[in-house]
């Protein structure tokens, strides 16, 4: 006891020289308003860190980007190939609960303004013929979708879900900086800030009374299910794929929320309803919440050009039959040029102002807004009236009119004449501070606040309590230099009262017991399917670089196989693809010809690294199905350090934890099966392929013994031959051995073996296509000799090896533009 006395007495200390020192550089600050006010909350957060790293506030932060990144966080600038890790601060930001109601409060408010608004616009259309709502600001603006006019969405609402950013005056006053109502993103990651902080500072829920997410997200889900037409309904996250930004984000909130994560692939219109296509056949969907562009949903009724799309998804959605969240052409608000008319049609529709007014902003389509602008540049915010680039601002981004000079200026003034409709100026913003950690020390950075707000089942809407925060790299306090923000915050809403310990889990006597699975998409099938095809394929063809390395090019005793052995590994790495033809079988050439089969990423050589970056291209699209150590080690680096042999050994401790999470740690569900049957078909042909370069009927002992490394069989030989090498007891070990776990027998038995257990389309109890082929093979293994295995018959196997793949495929993964109405096609 007393030593933990003494460690929080030294916390305390360490806590106050911290906030004795930031406060030192004053400023405008959330924290030092907080203290002034007598708040305790502040030094509770700086005891805990100074509980956790001493006096190294770095240390802080590296422990809360490690737990970001266990946790699976991580975003994608456009254009750019690999994600970046998730930048979470370790310090959060502080909001009181009676502030909180407050903020709360005005977002509910402006949603339902927003509401009606949309309601109106597509509907009998009376803001714009009484003149509240200039026509062009409808009509011109690009997120308008004239095929949706005069349509009330299923469910009855425009609006599902909703996000806006915040921003925090000097003087305390919080105002809304812009409207986030397409395919609002952020949700997911303020939930993993929120899973991150509380394993960087476990003890400030307690402390704090903090306000949990769970039940937001409660609400959210029960209100989407609610307004639908089944009492079960199946729904599904839309995204556009693994190369958006927020695609992690976006699954693992698919995941949280137990919904599928589908792509438009995924999904088919039939007869007016939406399915998700899957390894059962059709299933019914009978919600999207869409982080897709809603131009691009459907490329009949919106977008023609769209190729990730749902063909006849709108047609869906107006007979009723899918409910989609946001509704397409709820964006046509979001655009900055409709915040110069929501004040005013926040008084029309419910007599009273916007209890969080938006920054002051003026559309220049009006003649006395655009002499406004123009008179008072230096001082404005220039911006695309409806985020799309105009001549004058060919970025696209908001600038100061201030930062403009000589010809930037005066392009823009030329067509803010020529098309003054395209641009808007808002008043500059200056933000508060909070705290951050920046070379390990604390300093002012100012912040915007991203609130997030969703309909509960009985219609009225919840707000996240806290949402995340979004900080600038610079002590410049303008939002407009601010820009996207340098890091991350967690937002922790705390009071006075106890908070009860909501998780979205229902309690375990409540709900009802299932040991299905859930759906399984086709293209999710194919993903696992293929995914385990690489992970084979790589280990082996790591084989055949260590039988080359290990055995050919030692450099304690030079050569140790025959030429013709030597011969025959280099022709498997060539016949791959994976390197070029070798000079010769010296030590230099070989050792070149590892090389590029391991590493090279440069050439298009087919090596390891190119087939680890397929593997890993899966499983970033497969993060709902995979375990994070999983994706964890999918995402690791390739090997740097030390020689190849080295980097051939790290590669293969990778492939042998990643068979056994797949084989430990994966539920025993058709998903796992997929993912089973790639490695078994993969490791099958791999097999076959070494069997014919070694198994040959004038194969010498080099050759023997090298099948049986590459097969990894060379222990099960030892232990059952004790008299030396032959070839026909080897072929019947790697070829015929169904006790061998490395043999062909055993993958055509466990391939027969899944096919057998997944969904087959009819109720005859015939076989499918694909399982008539497996039985065929297993047959053929069954009835063979050894001392009758010769080239042909391998390359026989070898054919309908690989036409079982493609029957599989055929059978189960998606196919581009097969018929719908398939024969015993289940639609549920």
């Amino acid at each position: 006891m007393a030593s933990s006395a003494a460690s929080l007495f030294d916390a305390g200390v360490i806590a106050d020289r911290w906030i004795a020192d930031y406060c030192a550089s004053g400023g405008s600050d959330d924290m030092l308003c907080a203290r002034g006010k007598g708040d305790a909350a502040w030094p509770a957060v700086f005891e805990e860190l100074a509980a956790l790293c001493g006096e190294n506030l770095e240390t802080a932060r590296e422990r809360a980007h490690r737990q970001a990144e266990d946790i699976g966080t991580g975003f994608r600038i456009a254009g750019e190939g690999e994600e970046r890790p998730w930048p979470l601060s370790p310090i959060p930001l502080l909001i009181e609960e009676a502030e909180w109601q407050g903020i709360a409060a005005g977002i509910a408010q402006r949603a339902e303004v927003m509401e009606a608004v949309l309601a109106d616009l597509y509907g009998a259309g009376t803001l714009v013929a009484d003149g509240h709502v200039p026509a062009a600001v409808v009509t011109g603006s690009p997120f308008f979708l004239r095929p949706l006019t005069n349509l009330v969405p299923p469910g009855g609402y425009h609006l599902q879900a909703v996000a806006f950013d915040l921003g925090r005056g000097p003087d305390g006053s919080w105002r809304v900086l812009s409207d986030q109502l397409r395919a609002p993103a952020g949700a997911g990651y303020a939930l993993e800030n929120r899973l991150a902080m509380g394993q960087t500072l476990d003890g400030l829920q307690g402390r704090l009374n903090i306000a949990r997410h769970a039940p937001f997200f409660a609400a959210f889900r029960e209100g989407l299910a609610a307004r639908c037409r089944r009492a079960e309904p199946r729904i599904a996250l839309l995204t556009p794929g693994r190369l958006n930004p927020s695609y992690a984000e976006q699954a693992h909130l698919a995941r949280y929320l137990g919904w599928l994560l589908v792509e438009g692939a995924d999904l088919a219109v039939l007869d007016d309803r939406l399915y998700v296509r899957t390894i059962a056949g059709l299933k019914r969907v009978d919600a999207l919440w869409r982080r897709l562009d809603p131009r691009l949903l459907d490329p009949l009724a919106l977008d023609s050009h769209s190729t990730i799309g749902v063909p006849g998804l709108v047609d869906a959605m107006v007979a009723g039959n899918v409910v989609i969240a946001n509704a397409p052409g709820a964006g046509l608000i979001e655009a900055p040029a409709f915040s110069a008319f929501l004040p005013r049609l926040a008084e029309k529709l419910t007599g009273a102002g916007l209890a969080l007014p938006n920054i002051a902003t003026w559309w220049c389509g009006q003649e006395d807004a655009r002499a406004h602008v123009e008179a008072n540049l230096d001082q404005l915010l220039i911006a695309p009236a409806f985020g799309v680039a105009p001549l004058g601002l060919p970025d696209g981004a908001p600038v100061l009119g201030a930062a403009l000079k000589g010809d930037a200026r005066a392009a823009l003034l030329a067509d803010l004449q020529r098309r003054p409709q395209d641009y808007v100026g808002q008043e500059v913003v200056h933000l508060s501070t909070m705290p951050v950690v920046a070379e390990d020390r604390l300093a002012a950075r100012p912040f915007t606040l991203r609130v997030f707000a969703a309909r509960g089942a009985d219609g009225n809407w919840a707000v996240l309590p806290g949402g995340f925060a979004r900080i600038g790299a610079h002590a410049d306090a303008r939002a407009a230099v601010m820009g996207e923000g340098m890091w991350s915050a967690d937002v922790c809403v705390h009071g006075p009262d106890p908070v009860e310990p909501v998780s979205l889990l229902p309690s375990g006597d409540s709900t009802q017991l299932r040991r299905n699975p859930g759906t399984l998409p086709s293209r999710v099938a194919d993903n696992l399917f293929w995914l385990g095809r690489y992970l084979e394929r790589g280990e082996a063809q790591l084989g055949v670089i260590r039988a080359l390395l290990g055995n050919s090019i030692s450099a304690d005793t030079g050569a140790a196989l025959a030429a013709d052995t030597v011969r025959r590994l280099s022709d498997i790495l060539v016949s791959g693809n994976a390197a070029p033809v070798p000079r010769g079988l010296k030590r230099a050439d070989l050792t070149h010809l590892a090389r590029t089969a391991l590493e090279d990423m440069e050439e298009g050589w087919y090596s390891v690294a190119a087939i680890n970056a397929q593997a890993r291209s899966i499983g970033e699209v497969s993060r709902d199905r995979l375990a994070a150590d999983m994706v964890r080690l999918l995402d690791a680096p390739f090997p740097t350090r030390g020689g190849l042999l080295d980097k051939a050994g790290s590669l293969q401790r990778r492939y042998s934890a990643l068979a056994g999470l797949a084989a430990e740690h994966m539920g025993r569900t058709d998903a796992w099966r997929f993912h089973d049957m790639g490695r078994r078909v993969e490791r099958a042909m791999a097999t076959l392929r070494f069997l014919r370069a070694f198994g040959r009927v004038d194969a010498t002992s080099d050759d023997l013994g090298t099948l049986l490394d590459l097969a990894d069989s060379q222990i099960s030989y030892r232990q059952r031959y004790l008299t030396g090498i032959a070839r026909v007891p080897v072929l019947d070990l790697v070829t015929l051995d169904p006790g061998n776990p490395r043999g062909i027998a055993y993958q055509i038995a466990a391939i027969s073996g899944h096919l057998n257990k997944l969904p087959v389309l009819s109720d005859d109890g015939l076989a499918e296509p694909q399982q008539e082929q497996a039985r065929e093979l297993a047959a053929i293994l069954v009835t063979a000799h050894a001392t009758r295995l010769d080239d042909v018959t391998l390359a026989g196997l070898e054919l309908r090896l690989a036409h079982l793949s493609d029957a599989i495929a055929r059978r189960y993964f998606l196919q581009g533009a097969e018929p719908l109405r398939a024969a015993g096609l289940v639609l549920a």
